[in-house]
C-alpha cells in the first residue's frame, strides 16, 4: 500500500515537474517567436552582441587584465583583501551590464513610447542628410550624441530610431529605481555614477564600455551630463566619449566609428518648472520641501486625470528630433598625428583635451540643427521687447521677420511655409495654459511669473537668432546655469 502512494506521489511529482518544464519551453519560445516578429515588423539592425547574456558579459570583464591590475591597486591602497574588492567588483558589475530584450524593446517598449509621445505631443523627426546614414558600412561603429533637455530625451530618442537601431543608453543613477531600473535594462541601457571618483569603478565602467564599443554595440551619450536648467545647451563632459575613444587604439576600429549628432527640442518640457526651481535654489533660494513638492506633483497628475476625463486634454505641441550627418573619427585621429602629437601618444590632460575640442564642435554642431518649434520661437520674439505688453500686429511682425532670419540662416524651423499667425496660435495655447502670456485688449500681456518660462524656451533657439540674439538675450532674468553634471 505504501509502495502505491509514494509511487502516485512520485508519478504526480514528475508530471508537476514536466508541466512546468513544458510550459517554460513553450514561454521561450513565445517569446523568442515574438520579439523576431516584432523586430522583422521594424526592419531595424540590432547589434548581435547586445543579445549576449550578462553572464558572459560579466565573466569576460571578471578575466580582464585590467580590471585584475585595478583590484589589486585597491586592495593595496585601502588594505583590503583582494577577494573583498572582487565583490565591490561584481557589485559594479551587476549595475552597470544591462539584459537587453527584443521583446521589451520592440514590442513593449515601443508601444509603451508610442502611447506617452502620442499623449502628450506631436512628434517631428528631420534628417540633415538621411543619405549619410543609410550610406554608413553595415560594420560601422556609430555612437550618437544627444542634448539633454529632458528625462523624455530617452524615450522620444529611443522612438523615433526605432525604425533603424536599437541604442543602448549611458544612464545616470536617477533611474535606478524600480521599475524604471529593470526596464532600461531590458531596453539595453547601462547606468553610471556621475561625479563618482573611485578608481575601481571607472576602470570596470571603462573596460565594460569599451569591450560593447568593440564588439558594435550603437550607443547613445548625452555628453552635458544633466539636464539643462537655462534652456542654453551646456558644457559638455567627456569622460564616456575618451573611454569609447580608447578602442581606437587597436587596428582596424578607427575606421569603422562614426559620432551622429543629435538635436531636441520642445513646445514644452514636462519638468520644466522643476529645473528653473533648482537654478534658483542653486542661486541661493530656499529649497523647497519634500512634501510641497510631492504635493505639486500630486496637483499636477490630478488636474491633467481631470482633463483627460472631462475630454479636455490636450497636447503639449511639438516634440522635434534632427538627426545630423555622421563624423567619422579617425581623418580626426589622422589630424591629430600630422599636427603633431597622435591621440593615443599623449598624456591624459592632453588627451582629454583633444577629445573636449573635438566633443566641443559636436556640441556647436548640435546647436546648429536644434529644431525650432513654435513655443521657442514665440518666446524669442517675446524677449525682444522691453515692455510686457506687446501689441499683437506688432508681435506677428517680429515673428514673421524672426522666422526669416532663422530660415536665412539654416535653422530647422517646424512649419516655416505656414503663417505666421498659425504658428502664433499654436504657440499662445500653450502659453495661454501655462498662465505665461494673457490676451488684453489688442495685444497680449507677459505675466510676472511667466518671464521665466519664456527665458527658458528662448534660450534653446537664442543662439540661431542671428541679429535678434542680442535682443533675445537682453531680457533674459535667468542666472547662468553652473550646475553642470547635476
Amino acid at each position: 500500500m505504501r509502495t502505491s502512494v509514494l509511487n502516485i506521489l512520485l508519478a504526480a511529482a514528475f508530471l508537476a515537474v514536466a508541466m512546468v518544464a513544458g510550459a517554460g519551453w513553450y514561454w521561450r519560445r513565445w517569446v523568442r517567436r515574438t520579439a523576431r516578429r516584432a523586430h522583422r515588423r521594424f526592419g531595424a539592425r540590432i547589434d548581435r552582441f547586445k543579445l549576449t547574456s550578462k553572464r558572459y558579459i560579466t565573466e569576460a570583464l571578471l578575466n580582464d587584465p585590467d580590471v585584475a591590475v585595478a583590484v589589486r591597486a585597491h586592495a593595496a591602497e585601502h588594505g583590503m583583501a583582494e577577494r573583498e574588492v572582487w565583490g565591490r567588483v561584481r557589485g559594479y558589475l551587476a549595475e552597470i551590464v544591462p539584459a537587453f530584450s527584443l521583446l521589451m524593446y520592440y514590442q513593449f517598449g515601443y508601444a509603451i513610447s508610442r502611447a506617452l509621445l502620442g499623449m502628450f505631443y506631436k512628434v517631428s523627426v528631420d534628417y540633415v542628410r538621411r543619405e549619410s546614414i543609410d550610406e554608413l558600412p553595415r560594420e560601422s561603429i556609430v555612437i550618437y550624441l544627444l542634448n539633454h533637455r529632458s528625462n523624455a530625451d530617452f524615450v522620444l530618442a529611443s522612438y523615433t530610431l526605432a525604425g533603424e537601431v536599437a541604442i543602448s543608453y549611458a544612464v545616470g543613477e536617477w533611474a535606478r529605481v524600480f521599475p524604471l531600473e529593470y526596464l532600461f535594462k531590458s531596453f539595453g541601457s547601462y547606468f553610471i555614477r556621475r561625479r563618482y571618483r573611485e578608481p575601481l569603478y571607472h576602470t570596470v565602467l571603462e573596460r565594460y564600455v569599451q569591450l560593447i564599443t568593440r564588439n558594435g554595440v550603437t550607443q547613445g551619450i548625452f555628453p552635458e551630463g544633466g539636464l539643462t536648467r537655462d534652456g542654453h545647451l551646456r558644457p559638455a563632459k567627456v569622460g564616456l566619449l575618451d573611454y569609447l575613444f580608447g578602442v581606437a587604439r587597436e587596428p582596424g576600429f578607427a575606421e569603422r566609428m562614426h559620432v551622429i549628432p543629435v538635436a531636441i527640442n520642445y513646445d514644452r518640457v514636462l519638468e520644466d518648472r522643476t529645473l528653473l526651481r533648482e537654478l534658483r535654489t542653486h542661486e541661493g533660494s530656499p529649497k523647497p520641501r519634500r512634501l510641497s513638492q510631492l504635493g505639486e506633483v500630486l496637483h499636477y497628475a490630478g488636474w491633467n486625470a481631470g482633463r483627460a476625463l472631462s475630454r479636455r486634454w490636450k497636447r503639449y505641441g511639438r516634440a522635434a528630433v534632427v538627426i545630423g550627418e555622421p563624423i567619422p573619427v579617425k581623418p580626426w585621429l589622422d589630424a591629430l598625428a600630422a599636427g603633431g602629437t597622435p591621440l593615443f601618444a599623449r598624456d591624459k590632460p592632453g588627451r582629454l583635451g583633444a577629445v573636449q575640442a573635438f566633443c566641443d564642435d559636436v556640441m556647436t554642431r548640435i546647436g546648429a540643427i536644434t529644431p525650432v518649434t513654435p513655443v521657442p520661437l514665440a518666446c524669442a520674439a517675446l524677449q525682444t521687447f522691453d515692455a510686457d505688453f506687446i501689441p499683437r500686429d506688432k508681435l506677428l511682425e517680429r515673428m514673421g521677420e524672426l522666422r526669416d532670419v532663422l530660415v536665412e540662416r539654416g535653422a530647422r524651423v517646424l512649419k516655416a511655409d505656414q503663417r505666421v499667425e498659425e504658428s502664433w496660435e499654436r504657440a499662445y495655447r500653450m502659453l495661454r495654459m501655462r498662465r505665461v502670456v494673457a490676451r488684453a485688449g489688442e495685444g497680449y500681456l507677459l505675466l510676472p511669473k511667466g518671464r521665466e518660462l519664456v527665458s527658458f524656451y528662448a534660450n534653446s533657439v537664442s543662439h540661431l537668432c542671428g541679429e535678434f540674439e542680442q535682443a533675445v538675450r537682453a531680457r533674459d532674468q535667468l542666472p547662468i546655469d553652473s550646475m553642470v553634471g547635476r
